[in-house]
């Protein structure tokens, strides 16, 4: 019979395409994981990666048995919290994982909430890209997380909590310095400047303003709000800021901020876990701290 010790390992092996990489994640030497793995194919009767000189790959039935091995262990992860969270709401450790376009601006104002409403809670937190905080929360690594929605997939549930509009940046002076509302069909693409690839906010920004990839600048994705907005304040472009980053990115007076004509564009953000969690009582409490500080701040809920 597979063990859930196997489902692990391969589950690793899965996500990094590396024996060594997976081993040493999963804290056992590279030789007794590709055991484990081999003991697994022999007891499915299948092969479930294929071993090349210079790459490894899964099988089209590996890539299905990867699924479901992260389904399952989202929900032993789900039993595990179902077992041992029974002391009250929000209490023992949770796992929260923040997307960066999103971390540096709401953290600061519901840490603070969170830690005097529940001192007991031991808090984790996670800040990358969207794709890979979705596939930590399926493998049960994170317990929530605090992202734009929609979340793209049914087996998340989520709670919607605050809207954020985005604004327009760019170097004060000329035009910007106008009350006319700012238009998507004036943005140049050659002087968009947005974060790299796998940010959700540059998706949001390319699809409100109906660019093409093929458009953009190709040399210039950046990882932080922070740089870009550095960029925009020494002319090299504008770009679209969420409503939520001006108190902490538009402070240089270079900076010039319109609003777009109605309907302005805007995300939503809200909360996604896993439908089986157990723990939807938790995360409905930290929701309530969410939009309390939000309304405490500038950003209405």
């Amino acid at each position: 019979m597979i063990t859930l010790r196997q489902l692990r390992y391969f589950e690793a092996l899965a996500r990094h395409l590396h024996f060594g990489r997976a081993a040493e994640e999963c804290g056992i030497s590279q030789p007794a994981l590709s055991q484990q793995i081999q003991e697994m194919e022999a007891m499915l009767v299948l092969p479930l990666v294929e071993r090349g000189a210079r790459r490894l790959a899964l099988t089209p039935k590996g890539e299905e048995i990867a699924r479901r091995a992260t389904r399952i262990l989202g929900d032993v992860r789900d039993l595990t919290d179902f077992a041992s969270h029974g002391g009250g709401v929000l209490s023992g450790t949770l796992k929260l994982g923040v997307i960066p376009s999103v971390a540096p601006y709401v953290l600061p104002k519901v840490l603070p909430l969170v830690h005097e409403a529940y001192p007991g809670l031991e808090l984790h937190l996670r800040e990358t890209r969207t794709d890979q905080l979705r596939q930590e929360l399926a493998q049960g690594r994170l317990d929530v997380l605090l992202m734009a929605l929609p979340s793209g997939d049914p087996s998340l549930e989520s709670r919607p909590l605050f809207v954020d509009r985005f604004l327009l940046a760019r170097r004060a002076g000329g035009d910007a310095d106008t009350a006319a509302p700012a238009s998507p069909d004036a943005i140049p693409p050659d002087r968009l400047l947005l974060l790299e690839e796998g940010h959700c906010l540059r998706d949001q920004a390319l699809t409100y303003c109906r660019i093409q990839k093929s458009e953009l600048q190709a040399s210039f994705g950046s990882a932080s709000l922070a740089t870009i907005m550095q960029m925009v304040a020494n002319g090299y472009g504008v770009t679209l800021l969420p409503e939520i980053c001006v108190d902490v990115e538009a402070k240089d007076t270079r900076i010039a901020l319109s609003r777009f004509a109605d309907p302005e564009p805007q995300r939503e953000i809200g909360l996604v876990w896993r439908r089986s969690s157990p723990r939807r009582v938790d995360f409905e409490a930290l929701g309530d701290l969410v939009i309390e500080a939000m309304r405490a701040g500038t950003v209405p809920a």
